[in-house]
């Protein structure tokens, strides 16, 4: 009989639930980006194991072809699995950038939802009393609170748009080295290939000794070479978000608060400019 699936409820699943609404989409990406990452360095790692264990079955046919060309394999197998963690590495820097996106939508959540409260509280007071003076606290509120409001959204738009692409360009050109890495070994473990005699034997006869050993190890040198020289080939990534301040705001912009919390947003380039106060 089957045992009922339970369902563990961790700290992990509690940080999920906590998150505001903004940047639960955003939260789940980067938490499933994590898996990923896992997956790669676990990849990384079971290629080494792979790579020593047919250096150690090779060994262990006595053949003398096959022990030297299954240890050289292993160790460009072994290089292979090097790369998967070298692009986890890579995969980790681009998913702290994307936490720079979550983190700021979840800085704009409150200012959403106070205006949102602001406007729900005026609802109900002109449902109540129209001509409460309570109606004018109110609105003057409201004014504040959609100024503040253009500011976060502001500066949401301005980090999403930059540090996406700062995250793609990480793991795109993470994703083109770990490929052209990987064809460098693969062609040249197919060099090895073709070092082995596999010319089918009749019984009672006796395969010639092995000649290949030197250009074998020239195969692993031509290898390590290649890798060293290796360069990246990128179309560059254009970036128009130079220069901002630590408001994320450019500096042709400033943002303003009142002695009793009033904010204004200005553009100092495009004249005088209506001021929420």
């Amino acid at each position: 009989m089957d045992r009922p699936v339970k369902h563990r409820f961790n700290m992990a699943t509690l940080r999920g639930t906590q998150q505001p609404e903004l940047s639960k989409k955003l939260y789940k990406l980067i938490k499933s980006e994590n898996h990923a990452i896992d997956s790669y360095e676990a990849a990384g790692r079971d290629r080494v194991s792979i790579a020593s264990q047919l250096s150690d079955w090779g060994d262990s046919t006595g053949d003398m072809a096959v022990s030297d060309l299954s240890d050289k394999m292993g160790v460009l197998l072994a290089e292979m699995g090097e790369q998967e963690d070298l692009y986890a590495q890579n995969l980790e820097d681009y998913r702290n950038i994307l936490k720079q996106i979550r983190n700021t939508e979840s800085s704009v959540q409150p200012a959403r939802d106070y205006k949102a409260r602001v406007v729900d509280e005026i609802q109900k007071q002109k449902i109540k009393d129209p001509n409460s003076s309570k109606l004018v606290s109110l609105e003057q509120e409201l004014v504040r609170a959609e100024a503040q409001t253009l500011v976060a959204e502001a500066q949401l738009t301005n980090i999403t748009r930059q540090k996406l692409k700062e995250a793609f360009d990480i793991h795109l050109a993470a994703t083109i080295e770990r490929a052209e890495k990987q064809i460098i070994l693969a062609r040249h473990g197919r060099r090895l290939l073709n070092l082995l005699d596999d010319t089918p034997l009749v019984p009672g006869d006796t395969r010639g000794a092995y000649e290949h050993g030197d250009q074998a190890r020239q195969v692993l040198n031509d290898a390590e070479q290649d890798l060293r020289g290796w360069e990246a080939s990128l179309e560059p990534i254009q970036s128009a978000a130079v220069g901002m301040g630590t408001n994320l705001m450019p500096p042709t912009s400033q943002v303003n608060e009142g002695e009793e919390g009033e904010v204004s947003y200005q553009k100092e380039e495009s004249g005088p400019q209506p001021v929420a106060a």
